[in-house]
């Protein structure tokens, strides 16, 4: 038994010996040795293009180089400066690009009921939003409260829009003092809208009617 199994672990050996070399040389059967023969070495480096030498600019040619770059730069300048908006001009058409503001001949446009006063002093465009600066106040004997997702805003084509109120009071006491504050209307919600209409009651009660029209949309 056990001369049996060590010639056939014999036989194993030579099979798997004969079987891997078979592999490896049908691996290797198309890589082949570059040609590293002298003549042909020889030949290669006779047929590479030659490199020319560093070439050496006289100094007359330097000098014009040299003029001529700086002529070409102080004609750029120069042309730069030229075509620079004045600091004026600049500060203009920058305040022009972030806000713009409606003809102020056509304010203040003023609402009054039941002793309050509500008036519009000035309306501006800044960058997405139309900007309505108001102006109340209570010149009754009473104490009046508002609740301002009452306002209503709408265009000259009826559509009622939506605004955002900021810095009126919810409470208005009775007094002389008058109460400053913004209507924001989004931009987008205008759709070529000339002007706008207003109109603000009292809460509970919704006694009082303020109610303005015309007010100019800026472009």
């Amino acid at each position: 038994m056990t001369v049996v199994l060590l010639v056939m672990m014999f036989g194993a050996g030579i099979f798997s010996s004969a079987w891997g070399y078979r592999l490896g040389r049908d691996a290797l059967k198309e890589i082949t040795q570059p040609d590293v023969r002298p003549s042909n070495l020889t030949e290669k480096a006779n047929n590479a293009p030659r490199q020319e030498g560093v070439k050496f600019l006289t100094e007359q040619e330097i000098l014009a180089s040299v003029k001529k770059r700086m002529e070409g730069g102080e004609e750029a300048t120069a042309a730069s400066k030229k075509s620079e908006p004045k600091p004026e001009e600049k500060a203009e058409t920058e305040n022009t690009s972030e806000e713009t503001a409606a003809n102020p001949a056509a304010f203040p446009i003023v609402s009054r009921d039941g002793g309050i006063t509500l008036e519009i002093t000035s309306v501006t465009r800044k960058s997405n939003s139309l900007l309505l600066n108001v102006n109340i106040k209570n010149e009754g004997d009473r104490s009046i409260r508002f609740l301002y997702s009452f306002l209503n805003v709408t265009d000259d084509k009826g559509r009622a829009l939506s605004a955002s109120v900021d810095d009126l009071p919810g409470q208005l006491p009775p007094g002389s003092q008058t109460y400053t504050g913004t209507v924001t209307i989004p931009t987008a919600l205008l759709d070529n809208a000339k002007e706008l209409g207003m109109s603000l009651t009292d809460y509970p009660d919704q006694k009082l009617q303020l109610q303005m029209s015309g007010i100019p949309v800026v472009e």
